[in-house]
């Protein structure tokens, strides 16, 4: 890849590229080694495809976990973007991990329990 096909950093954090790349490069050891083990046991043909489908149920997993990590991560920014640093009822100080939350866009106060929204 070229210096202009590369994304900008910007973009692979912002499509999660870089938490990804560590984890797609388990799947050249795990063929390898499976490919060691076919070797030795002298079982390829229905060894490879067997080997094949473990590779991509890997890759699966890995997909599935890590997109679901992004998108947490994307909610916890969308939520801290909104979140006022005090309560407007009682004045106490608020983060994303001190308010209980009650919805996707709602909240409450954890001192005075007053419903926080987004200001529209």
């Amino acid at each position: 890849m070229t210096a202009e096909q590369t994304p900008p950093k910007d973009l692979a954090k912002k499509t999660g590229e870089e938490e990804l790349l560590p984890w797609l490069r388990v799947q050249g050891p795990i063929f390898l080694l499976g490919l060691a083990i076919l070797a030795i046991l002298d079982w390829w043909w229905p060894g490879i495809l067997i080997l094949l489908a473990i590779i991509g149920l890997a890759q699966a997993g890995i997909l599935r976990y890590n997109s679901h990590k992004i998108e947490e991560k994307q909610i916890a920014e969308r939520r801290a973007e909104w979140l006022p640093s005090l309560c407007p009822s009682c004045g106490g100080p608020l983060s994303v991990a001190t308010v209980n939350w009650t919805g996707s866009n709602t909240a409450d106060c954890p001192y005075c329990k007053a419903n926080l929204k987004p200001v529209t």
